[in-house]
């Protein structure tokens, strides 16, 4: 199935379409996975430079994938729980949190969390949309 493309907002022609559905297309693309890239190399660079165990970064570095699990109940559920699950804020803000609280234990977890997203997005999982596990931001899976 093809995405439907329009002009831009503007009225003005443009070389890169905009897709309807809101998800990425072409260079845009390329981009985000980049950023996705870059975001699991400087992620698990900076694991090892604290001193991180690679025995805790292999057993969890899939543990954020557990949010699939909402999808049991239904795809908006699902959806949520992923996004959660699969934003870089989330890591984030354990990282803070470790700093504020002085447990810098939550360092090598808020970077395993970071790579698996960076792994995710640089192969093209993005935050899902409500209607269906395969509708991501940045394309259609499985199709």
């Amino acid at each position: 199935m093809r995405a439907e493309q329009a002009k831009p907002a503007s009225g003005g022609s443009s070389d890169t379409p905009v897709r309807k559905d809101g998800r990425a297309l072409g260079a845009v693309r390329l981009i985000l996975r980049g950023e996705g890239l870059l975001a699991v190399v400087v992620s698990t660079i900076a694991f090892a430079a604290i001193g991180g165990g690679w025995s805790q970064f292999a057993l969890m570095f899939l543990l954020p994938d557990l949010t699939m699990l909402g999808y049991s109940f239904n795809r908006q559920i699902g959806a949520t729980l992923y996004n959660c699950g699969h934003t870089y804020l989330a890591p984030a803000a354990l990282g803070v949190l470790g700093y504020a609280l002085g447990h810098q234990d939550l360092y090598p977890l808020a970077l395993i969390w970071t790579a698996h997203i960076g792994f995710d997005r640089l192969l093209g999982y993005g935050l899902k949309y409500h209607d269906g596990f395969g509708s991501t931001h940045l394309n259609t899976l499985g199709r």
